[in-house]
């Protein structure tokens, strides 16, 4: 349970960048299957070379904003649904990822580079233990994000998903919030990519396949569970990220019964259609019949 714990704060980064353009932008963005790829790749790769840990994680947030610079620009200037590209985006960054690698993956022990975060850590008592700094870095960035959304541009952003004509009206350059939201999803995204690459010691260039999924997995469910009592923005983040712990701890308890992990992928659809359909339950068959004028019946 430590370890679904841990892969759960780490994939609540990522989830916080889907929240980004789901929820906020109103945009589905698939580039994130091959961004967070794309920033464990270039974490791995550049701490081999030499490079401090925190320098190549800075390297593959900027690595990630690029790649949501692709996808923003296909959108905005050439007028290509958001949908498609960030599949073009994506489909590109296979390439692009398997030639920063060198190969299929990549391997990093932790006994040799001074990671941040590592599996062989979990259990442990100390500051290194990979849930201790994992939830301090989804505190810092719901801080950061917090902070943005109520500068005048982060307001933009939003209103733009809300309504973009508005904002249109409203002297709002959309195409330009709408580059800038991709760009932000996908360096949160891949900045997960490479905590993920660092807990786990290697990047692979299919890690990021199936993302998507489970991206929306902790948005809804994090939605579902809290959306009653978390109104604040900063609170609804934190939603995603407990979220993704809900999910994931969900996954190990029914790995625990002795079922296959090659049914992984059908769990997760499982799981979310189950989150989904539970405000649709919740309408039909457990709210209180309405009498004439909204009054509920005794």
């Amino acid at each position: 349970m430590p370890g679904a714990v841990a892969q759960g704060l780490i994939w609540g980064i990522m989830a916080i960048g889907v929240f980004i353009t789901y929820k906020v932008l109103d945009v589905a963005d698939l580039t994130v299957d091959g961004s967070i790829a794309t920033g464990g790749a270039t974490c791995v790769m550049l701490t081999l070379a030499g490079l401090p840990v925190w320098l190549a994680m800075v390297c593959a947030l900027a690595a990630g904003l690029l790649a949501g610079l692709v996808t923003g620009l296909l959108h905005t200037l050439m007028g290509i649904p958001a949908l498609l590209a960030g599949i073009l985006t994506q489909l590109s960054l296979y390439s692009i990822n398997l030639r920063i690698l060198g190969a299929s993956n990549q391997s990093i022990n932790v006994l040799k580079y001074d990671l941040l975060v590592s599996l062989r850590n979990v259990k442990s008592a100390g500051p290194d233990n990979p849930i201790l700094i994992t939830a301090i870095f989804g505190v810092v960035i719901i801080a950061l994000l917090y902070w943005f959304f109520g500068t005048s541009l982060g307001c933009a952003i939003r209103a733009t998903g809300a309504n973009p004509n508005m904002s249109r009206a409203q002297g709002i350059n959309v195409n330009l919030t709408k580059v800038l939201g991709l760009m932000l999803s996908n360096g949160l995204v891949a900045l997960s990519g490479a905590l993920l690459a660092q807990y786990q010691g290697f990047a692979d260039v299919k890690m990021g396949i199936g993302s998507i999924v489970i991206g929306l997995a902790a948005v809804i469910i994090g939605d579902v569970i809290f959306s009653r009592i978390f109104h604040n923005f900063a609170l609804k983040l934190l939603s995603v990220v407990f979220g993704a712990v809900i999910y994931y701890a969900v996954l190990q308890v029914v790995f625990s019964f002795g079922i296959s992990s090659d049914y992984l992928k059908l769990l997760t659809a499982v799981i979310v259609a189950i989150f989904l359909a539970v405000p649709y339950w919740k309408g039909k068959y457990f709210s209180k019949p309405t009498g004439k004028g909204g009054k509920t019946n005794a």
